[in-house]
């Protein structure tokens, strides 16, 4: 078949691989009809990710049909649409028990993509498919639905749930990319009074402002202080970091009001520094997280009745096979206007 293969930093590339086997009885072999481009693939570009060794097929995020499950594979059988999971849960162990899947030490977690072949791939083989695919009612249609794969779960269980939004809320989010999209479309699940959003790209926060921000700003036109001019110097009661630099972490921490919420959503490569000597005595919380995906189920619930606009968020279709052309374009988004791009389906 063909697949998407790290090569190391800086190189990609669209090649022939062995197809997958099942390897193990709670394994399924799916063929993938729509699969997409996260910012976490770009980090791996980029050699953030150091776990991820060259000859690894990347790609967490897919819908596709079974092809093949093993024999104890109870949910899903051969010819069965599914939303491939970004995360795989073993079921058993203390985390998954917990349904904190990203978690898992049962041999799950994130490994699509990451220390297991992924999904940019025309096949891929996915672990404990039990509980790491979603069967797709009929009415789903396909790159809506690979949405739900990793983007809004994760920007739903890392940036709303972690940073709990209540309603009337001052809610801002730093970054306008797909994660930080999403989590504006999330937060109005919460009836938050006002949501601010940040970024550099002009098409990006009126992008921002097509799903759901009531301000938007350019984060070179001084948004702290505009932050503090709508809420009377107090600051926002929460703040979600949707970027994955120093710079953007260390802006959110003197944004938020005494008691807010900080709630990292971004993939960071290098350290940040935490100025506790500002933030020891405001009862602030700050929380990290890599995404459970427990919510996959209510999203999807969500999605197939309408109130997702999860098709918004698709900037530019592809062939699976022109997955280097996506990955230029997805990767000069500032250039492309790309917000997020789906290959196949086409």
């Amino acid at each position: 078949m063909k697949a998407l293969v790290f090569q190391g930093p800086g190189r990609i590339a669209w090649q022939d691989v062995p197809d997958p086997v099942i390897e193990d009885p709670a394994d399924a072999i799916v063929r993938v009809d729509v699969v997409t481009i996260c910012g976490t693939d770009l980090h791996i570009l980029k050699g953030d990710v150091p776990e991820v060794t060259p000859g690894r097929v990347l790609g967490h995020e897919a819908v596709g049909t079974v092809v093949e499950a093993g024999g104890d594979v109870r949910s899903v059988r051969p010819g069965d649409r599914v939303l491939v999971s970004c995360i795989s849960a073993c079921g058993r162990c203390r985390f998954c028990r917990e349904s904190r899947y990203g978690q898992c030490r049962g041999g799950g977690g994130w490994i699509l993509g990451h220390t297991v072949d992924g999904t940019q791939a025309e096949y891929v083989r996915v672990p404990f498919a039990d509980l790491s695919v979603h069967p797709l009612p009929d009415s789903a249609d396909s790159v809506d639905a690979v949405l739900l794969a990793d983007i809004f779960p994760t920007s739903y269980e890392v940036g709303v749930l972690n940073g709990a939004v209540r309603p009337a809320d001052t809610v801002v989010v730093v970054g306008t990319g797909p994660i930080g999209l999403a989590a504006i479309v999330t937060a109005g699940f919460y009836s938050p009074g006002r949501v601010i959003a940040v970024d550099r790209a002009a098409s990006r926060l009126a992008a921002a402002r097509a799903l759901g921000a009531d301000v938007t700003v350019n984060a070179a036109e001084e948004p702290e202080q505009l932050v503090a001019d709508l809420t009377d110097g107090l600051g926002a009661d929460v703040v979600m970091e949707a970027v994955g630099v120093p710079e953007t972490f260390e802006m959110c921490a003197r944004m938020v009001r005494p008691g807010g919420r900080v709630a990292n959503i971004g993939v960071h490569g290098k350290p940040a520094v935490l100025h506790l000597e500002d933030l020891w005595i405001k009862d602030v919380t700050i929380t990290t997280g890599l995404v459970d995906t427990s919510s996959t189920p209510l999203l999807l619930r969500m999605m197939t009745a309408g109130r997702l606009p999860s098709s918004s968020l698709i900037t530019h279709r592809y062939a699976l096979g022109q997955m280097e052309e996506a990955y230029d374009v997805f990767g000069r988004a500032a250039d492309t206007g790309a917000l997020k791009v789906a290959l196949g389906g086409v």
